[in-house]
């Protein structure tokens, strides 16, 4: 019997056991791949940390990037893009699974299905443990939105596309048209580099990004920000950009519930506020009723998104990361018999991805 390799978070902080479970035959509407690499997310790590719950026991990992191995489909399946997926081709999928008919679904948000399948986020179940990226296959499910991958598309910069990147597209988009408009940006790590970048590409004349770690606020300006600095000095960067008038668009990406608090008196009559960091329990933030309906503010939660945000984050990519130094903050790579050794580093806050490779 053929075996897969992965490592098992049961729930205890900073544990992880490496186990072998044996390899599924896809079924109709399946596709098994084996995974290329994984690189970790911040979610990954409230998890493994004990900041967050996630049910256990669990393989984590969701910015997987995979090669297909077997399909259980006959014609073969289609991308999200309509083309043909076989054997050898390298992809990425959703990180949820959706159904396609459940009340959130016919509502526009796939990532709240109610039968939905999240890729690193599920309790072992028999003949269903391969389902995180920690391990050396990943069975895709029905209703995984599947794109396949450039091939000049380096690893490093591809692992985040369905998590990081596909999210910053969904924020982008509920943040309205980016052309000639002053953005600010709290936080700097992959979420935050990646608004900047998309941000600017999008036309924006102003894209301000703060983060409370001064190295990673400077690493902006390589990723298109206009101005970076730390959390003080916002107001005056503001200023400066604005005449006084304030910012379009805050992308609130770091969850700190004092950048929350800095960012409203940031934005400019009639602005939008996208909150997209707040994944673990924050203090809550007190607001004035009076000011978000004086000053005609929008407030947006994102929390994962759509397919169609997957595809674009894929086509942007494609076409921007040689623009951009994506590549370079994957910092390290190690083999999943080191995945512990991996989230040690990843808990640093200069690294911005740390990555497993299966093999």
């Amino acid at each position: 019997m053929k075996t897969s390799l992965a490592a098992v978070f049961d729930g205890r902080p900073h544990e992880l056991e490496l186990r072998s479970f044996p390899l599924p035959e896809p079924l109709r509407g399946e596709t098994l791949v084996r995974i290329l690499g994984c690189t970790l997310c911040g979610s990954d790590l409230h998890s493994f940390t004990g900041r967050r719950w996630v049910a256990t026991p669990t393989i984590l990992g969701h910015e997987i990037v995979g090669q297909i191995e077997s399909c259980g489909d006959a014609p073969p399946p289609r991308d999200l893009a309509g083309h043909e997926l076989h054997v050898g081709d390298r992809v990425t999928w959703s990180i949820v699974a959706h159904c396609g008919d459940c009340f959130y679904c016919l509502r526009g948000l796939p990532q709240k299905c109610t039968a939905g399948v999240k890729y690193g986020h599920e309790m072992l179940r028999p003949g269903r443990e391969l389902l995180g990226g920690l391990a050396e296959h990943c069975l895709l499910v029905p209703g995984t939105s599947i794109v396949k991958l450039p091939a000049d598309l380096p690893l490093a910069v591809a692992c985040p596309a369905n998590c990081a990147t596909a999210t910053i597209a969904a924020a982008i988009a509920a943040a309205g048209p980016m052309a000639d408009r002053a953005v600010a940006v709290m936080g700097a790590g992959l979420l935050g580099l990646t608004a900047c970048a998309m941000a600017r590409v999008g036309g924006a004349a102003e894209v301000i990004c703060v983060d409370t770690h001064a190295g990673r606020a400077q690493r902006a300006l390589d990723f298109g920000a206009t101005r970076a600095g730390s959390p003080p000095e916002l107001a005056g960067m503001v200023q400066a950009a604005t005449a006084g008038y304030g910012v379009d668009v805050v992308l609130e990406l770091s969850g700190a519930s004092a950048a929350l608090e800095a960012a409203l008196p940031a934005l400019c009559l009639g602005g939008t506020l996208v909150l997209v960091g707040a994944v673990f329990p924050t203090p809550p933030v007190a607001l004035v009723p009076e000011q978000i309906v004086r000053r005609n503010l929008t407030i947006r939660g994102v929390h994962n998104y759509a397919p169609r945000h997957l595809l674009s984050a894929v086509g942007f990519l494609a076409a921007e990361h040689a623009r951009f130094p994506f590549a370079a903050l994957v910092s390290d790579w190690h083999p999943l018999a080191d995945a512990r050794v991996a989230f040690a580093q990843a808990l640093d806050p200069q690294r911005i991805r740390v990555g497993v490779r299966a093999r």
